[in-house]
C-alpha cells in the first residue's frame, strides 16, 4: 500500500468546532512548544491539555501558554482518552501527544482531507528524518503488531500506534474506550475496522523529542500489552475464529492420538488402551464445546455490533467539505465497504 503525501494546507469553516486534544505525563520541557504549534495552525481551536498526575508542573505551563487545562487522576493514557472524548464536546477532534514530536502543520490538512470524504479518522502516520526520533525497537514492533492487526483483521493502518489522530465526532461518541494504558492506539483502529467506518491515513513528519523529554514508553512492557489487547479484540470480536481454531487444534490432536487406537481396533477387534481412549473422547467434547462456544458468542457479537452501529449512526456525520477539498490521489484511503 503506498504512502498518501501530506496536502497543501487547506481553508477551514470558521463555523466548524475543533478541538485539541493532549494526554500528557510529565512533559513540562515540551508541553508550552506543543500547544504554540497547534494554535499558530489551528488558532480557531480550542486547545485542551489533559494533565495525568504529572510531578513536574505539565499543568501549568500549559495554561501559561493557553491551554484549557483539566487533571485525570487514574493513571494511564487509555483513562485519559476515556475522559477527553467523555467531556469534551467539538465537531472535530485533533489528538496528538504532548512531547512536540508531531507536525502540528500538519492538523489543517488532516482535517481537510476528513471533510473531503466524509471519513471518521485520518491517522497521520510517521515518517521520521530523524534516527533518535523513532527507536529501532519500536519501529519492529511498530511493523509487527501491524502485520498481526492486517492478518487478524483483514485490514489494518501502515502506523496502528500513531498518536497523531483526527476524530469525527460520531466516531469520538460512539467509542467505548475500555484499555487502560499505550493499548489504546490499537483499540482504537479495531474500533473502525470492526464497524467498518470510512477512515484515511497521511505521512506526516515526526521529529525527535526535546531536549530534557523522555519518552514514556517501554519497548517490552507496552508491547506485550498491546499484543495482548490485540489478542483479546480478536476473541472478542472474532469468536467464531478464536475458537474455531481452538476446537480445531484440540481435535487434530485427538484425531492423531487415535489412529493407532482405531488400526489396533480393526486389527484384533480389541480396544486394550482405555486410558488413550478416554483422552480421545475428553479431547472430541472439548473440541465441540469450542466450536459450540464460538458459535453463540458470534450471535451475541454480531448484536453488539448492531447496537455500537447505532450509536454511532445517532450522531451526523462531518460537515461538508471545504471550498478546496484534498484531492483524493493525495490521500491513502482506507475505506472499508460492508
Amino acid at each position: 500500500m503506498a504512502d498518501a503525501q501530506l496536502p497543501l494546507r487547506q481553508n477551514l469553516p470558521d463555523t466548524l468546532r475543533i478541538a485539541v486534544l493532549l494526554p500528557c505525563y510529565n512533559e513540562a520541557a515540551a508541553i508550552g512548544e506543543t500547544v504554540a504549534q497547534f494554535a499558530r495552525a489551528l488558532p480557531t481551536a480550542t486547545i485542551y491539555v489533559f494533565d495525568n498526575n504529572s510531578s513536574d508542573g505539565t499543568g501549568d505551563v500549559a495554561s501559561v501558554a493557553g491551554a484549557v487545562v483539566r487533571r485525570v487522576r487514574q493513571q494511564g493514557k487509555g483513562h485519559v482518552v476515556r475522559r477527553m472524548f467523555a467531556d469534551v464536546d467539538a465537531d472535530i477532534y485533533v489528538m496528538a501527544d504532548g512531547d512536540a514530536t508531531y507536525d502540528a502543520a500538519a492538523a489543517p490538512a488532516l482535517i481537510a482531507a476528513m471533510l473531503a470524504d466524509n471519513l471518521d479518522m485520518v491517522v497521520g502516520a510517521r515518517k521520521s528524518e530523524v534516527e533518535s526520533a523513532y527507536r529501532p525497537g519500536h519501529r519492529l514492533g511498530n511493523r509487527v503488531l501491524t502485520g498481526l492487526l492486517r492478518r487478524l483483521f483483514g485490514r489494518s493502518f501502515t502506523d496502528i500506534l500513531s498518536g497523531y489522530r483526527v476524530f469525527s465526532r460520531r466516531f469520538v461518541k460512539s467509542f467505548p474506550v475500555l484499555s487502560a494504558g499505550f493499548e489504546i492506539e490499537t483499540e482504537m483502529s479495531v474500533h473502525a475496522l470492526e464497524l467498518r467506518m470510512p477512515v484515511g491515513e497521511i505521512v506526516t513528519a515526526y521529529a525527535a523529542r526535546p531536549e530534557g523529554s523522555q519518552s514514556k514508553l517501554s519497548t517490552f512492557r507496552d508491547g506485550w500489552r498491546i499484543l495482548r489487547t490485540m489478542i483479546q479484540l480478536y476473541r472478542v470480536e472474532r469468536p467464531l475464529w478464536f475458537y474455531g481454531y481452538i476446537g480445531a487444534f484440540v481435535g487434530i490432536i485427538g484425531v492423531i492420538l487415535g489412529i493407532p487406537v482405531i488400526v489396533t481396533y480393526l486389527e484384533t477387534h480389541l480396544v486394550p488402551r482405555f486410558p488413550t481412549v478416554i483422552a480421545i473422547v475428553g479431547l472430541g467434547i472439548l473440541a465441540a464445546l469450542n466450536f459450540m462456544t464460538g458459535l453463540i458468542l458470534d450471535t451475541v457479537t454480531r448484536g453488539r455490533q448492531e447496537v455500537k452501529r447505532l450509536a454511532y449512526l445517532a450522531h451526523r456525520a462531518p460537515m461538508p467539505p471545504p471550498a478546496t477539498p484534498v484531492r483524493p490521489s493525495e490521500v491513502n484511503d482506507l475505506s472499508i465497504t460492508p
